[in-house]
């Protein structure tokens, strides 16, 4: 199979990256994922995984995908996939406005060093590689830190077929 890439991009900041799919290591998550494409929605920054800007979605997949290629030190340039039940992200804390009902599908770009998935509620929470920015993430960083500085109201992320 040929390379799979994707643009990963901060729409109002008008700032994109492009990133490889790892169907080696994660083929039924790209799939899921690269059949789920374009995918936008707002944006948030991450309160314990320290370099992380994510964004939530209505589950895609016709079927989850198991845990693979896993990780809990995500390095910077990863895109993780997680999967959270309303409970999980039950508490205001979270800081979504509201109390998450639903399951959402979590998708990340780390941006940085030194991130661990450790929550304090939950403990380990393990996430899966599914791809890996090959182009622009040094700019991509620096719009992600001004987003941790300046605020992520009004911005969204998105994901396209590149």
């Amino acid at each position: 199979m040929a390379d799979r890439y994707l643009e990963v991009a901060l729409d109002k900041r008008a700032v994109r990256c492009t990133a490889r799919l790892l169907d080696d290591r994660a083929p039924l998550t790209c799939q899921a994922v690269w059949d789920a494409l374009p995918l936008g929605s707002d944006v948030y920054h991450a309160k314990y995984a320290r370099n992380e800007v994510y964004a939530l979605f209505p589950p895609f997949a016709a079927q989850e995908p198991p845990l693979e290629n896993p990780t809990v030190t995500p390095i910077p340039g990863d895109l993780c996939y997680f999967t959270f039940s309303g409970a999980e992200l039950g508490t205001k804390a979270y800081g979504y406005g509201k109390a998450q009902q639903e399951t959402v599908v979590d998708l990340a770009l780390f941006y940085e060093r030194n991130n661990l998935l450790l929550n304090g509620d939950v403990g380990w929470v393990p996430g899966i590689v599914w791809g890996q920015v090959v182009e622009g993430l040094d700019a991509m960083a620096e719009a992600c830190n001004d987003l941790w500085r300046s605020g992520a109201q009004g911005e969204t992320l998105s994901f396209r077929r590149a």
